[in-house]
Order: C-alpha cells, then structure tokens, then sequence
C-alpha cells in the first residue's frame, strides 16, 4: 500500500514538474519573441533644416497721434448764427469756421469807440489850451487817463466781438461738427476736431538697453489694423531726453506722410526697425523644438542601418520601411540644440542642427532617443515667417 502511495506521488510530481517547466519554456521563447521585434514604429512628419539670413529688428506697439490737433470749442458763451465750414473738410489757417451772434457786443464796442473819440477830442484841446495857460497840467493829465481808459475798454471790447468768431487755428483736416445753427454755447463747449494729418506721428517705447540701436533718421515700417494689407515707410524724427523710472523705458516719436490720409490720430500702430547687419541662421519650424528643464532638444532622422550618418526621412518608401525584411530603417535620434530669434512659425538655431539635416517636425511627444519612425508629410506643421490669422 505504501509502495503505491509513494508511486502515485512521484508520478504526481512529475506531471506537475512537466506543466511548471512547460509554462516556463513558453515564457521564456515569448519574451525572445517579442524582444526581436523591437517597438513599434511611431508616424512622424519631418522637413529638411533651412537656412535664410534674417534682419535684426526692434519691435514695438505704438499709438498715431496728428502734428497738430485739437478739439474746438467756444471762449465765449453764444448763439450759433452761422456755421461756415462742412464735415470732413480740409481748412486753411485763420479760416472762419462758426459765427456767433454779436449783435449787442458790437453795439457795446461802437458805444465804448464814442467815448474814446470823446476822450481824444478833450484831451487834444487841453493841450492847446495847456500852452496859453488855460488849464491846468493836472487837468490834462486826467483826460490823459481817460483816454487811455477809454483805449482800453474798446480793446476789451473789440476781444470779445472778436472771440465771437471761431477760426482755425491751423491748417488741418476737421472731424464731424458737433453744433447747428440756433443752438446755445456755453464756453468751453466742442465745435468740432480739426487735424493736421500730414505729416503723422507713431508714439511708441522701447526698453532702456535697445536706446543705442535708434538714432534720428533711422527708417521705421508701421502697420495697422485697418490697412492690414498695406506697410507704411517713415523715419524717427525724435527720441525723449529721459528714461520713465517706473518702465525703464524711454518714449521714441516716429513720423510719417500720409498724404491720403489713410493713417488716423488714436490708431494703433505695430513697428518695425531694422538694426544692424543680416544675420545668417539654420531656420526650423518653432514645433521641432522640444522645450524641457534639461534644454532645448530636436529629433534627427537617421538610417538605422549606419546611425552615424544622417538619412533623409523624404528618400524611399514613404512608409520608412526595407523592402526585404520588412522592419523600419529610420529612427529619431534625440539632440541638444541652442534656439535663436523667433520670426513668425520659424524658430532660428545656433547649433545642433546643419542646413540639410532631416527633422522630426511633428510627433516628437512619442519619441525617444533611437525610436523607429514611419515618415508621412501629408500634413506639415505650418512654416511661415509673417503668417496672418484667417478671418473665419
């Protein structure tokens, strides 16, 4: 009985040693399987690293203001009487823009202008009653007094006829009159904007350490907003004799022709000076760039086959794939680069990258160093150094 037990056990163990050591076998020709066969090949697009020489320039946000402006308006209260100028019209200096009634001031002034011939009069024959000792000296240096009394009341008065009658200032282009005929003025109340629109100025500000970059005369292009389609050509025509303490920056006035009068006061402007020599830089898409605590990397394109030479990920079959074996012949090849200037979706590189390499320049975030890649550049990651919105 024993004997049986005891072979009943071993032949027990034995089953049980076969199953164990059959399951291991499996692992273990499953994990050389599936380490022959590497990872899996990640989709990518890549581009060719280019190379173009780029203009140093300063850029900076400014508003349009007028050589000359200013909001008219009345010194003096009044009835508009007549109104002698149309909106939106170009004027001369000294032009008689708005008439307010001054019927009774001019009454006052012709009623002083009597007086004062009054004085004269009195006073002219008491200097030739003063010579055969008729009159006094005091007597004629009080009708002296009164004269000239009387003078100044009739300037007074002439002043305030006069302020009746707004004129231009300046030479300018006006804005939209804002009173009509009848209507009552108090002082200070708006007639209309009048503009001198040619030439124009582009107040803007720069940072403290660009001030030896600028000088008077150095050639500016602006743009707005509503001319989008349209640069404007104008020159620095002064720069401020002091730094804000508050920005540390310092006020910078630009000007520029606007002949037709395209360019308004209160506009916003964006501006561009060109400084300095071209600088010749590597340009890549600003997407190649994997930005990281550790620093600036880019994915290279490389033939597995010879991983020190540079392949270009275009070449071949689109798939990235060798005909014979069917296995990737392409892999990323992580590198530290030192990343430049920015213009637009172009990024500018130092080093890391030569003109020619092949980059990865879309799905780096599944990427790692020695990944193999299958190459589609049906879509491609915008390349443009001035893009522009679209309106939608």
């Amino acid at each position: 009985m024993k004997k049986r037990m005891a072979l009943m056990l071993v032949v027990l163990v034995l089953i049980l040693g076969g199953i164990f050591g059959y399951k291991v076998f499996v692992g273990i020709m499953t994990k050389k399987y599936m380490m022959s066969m590497g990872a899996p090949p990640q989709t990518v697009s890549t581009g060719k690293a280019m190379s173009a020489d780029w203009q140093p320039k300063l850029e900076a946000v400014g508003s349009l203001r007028a050589v000359q402006g200013a909001d008219l308006s009345s010194e003096v209260a009044g009835i508009v009487e007549d109104i002698k100028f149309d909106s939106g019209s170009d004027v001369e200096a000294g032009a008689v823009l708005v008439q307010l009634r001054a019927e009774d001031d001019v009454g006052k002034l012709l009623s002083l202008q009597a007086a004062e011939k009054l004085a004269e009069i009195n006073y002219e024959r008491d200097q030739k009653q003063l010579k055969v000792q008729a009159v006094s000296q005091a007597a004629v240096d009080t009708d002296a007094a009164n004269l000239a009394g009387a003078k100044a009341q009739v300037a007074e008065q002439q002043a305030i006829v006069d302020k009746k009658t707004i004129r231009a200032p300046f030479a300018g282009h006006l804005g939209i009159r804002a009173v009509d005929v009848g209507q009552y003025l108090n002082p200070g109340s708006m007639i209309v904007t009048l503009q001198q629109l040619d030439p124009i100025y582009v107040d803007f500000t720069l940072p403290e350490q660009s001030l030896t970059q600028v000088s008077t005369g150095q050639k500016v292009i602006a743009t707005v907003d509503a001319h989008a389609d349209k640069s404007f050509d104008g020159e620095i025509s002064s720069i401020n004799s002091k730094v804000d303490e508050s920005t540390r920056n310092i006020q910078v006035r630009a000007s520029f022709k606007n002949p037709d009068h395209l360019l308004l006061p209160g506009m916003f402007a964006k501006l561009s000076i060109e400084v300095g020599a071209p600088v010749h830089y590597v340009i890549l898409p600003q997407t190649v760039i994997t930005f990281n605590p550790y620093g600036s990397t880019v994915y290279l394109v490389q033939n597995k086959s010879d991983e020190g030479q540079k392949a270009d990920g275009d070449k071949g079959d689109k798939d990235g794939k060798d005909d014979g074996d069917n296995k990737p012949q392409l892999i990323a090849k992580q590198t530290f680069v030192t990343t430049g200037p920015t213009r637009g979706d172009q990024i500018a590189i130092l080093s890391g990258v030569k003109e020619g390499d092949t980059v990865v320049t879309s799905g780096q975030m599944k990427l790692r160093n020695g990944s193999p890649i299958i190459v589609n550049n049906e879509i491609s990651p915008t390349d443009n150094p001035n893009p522009k919105p679209q309106d939608r």
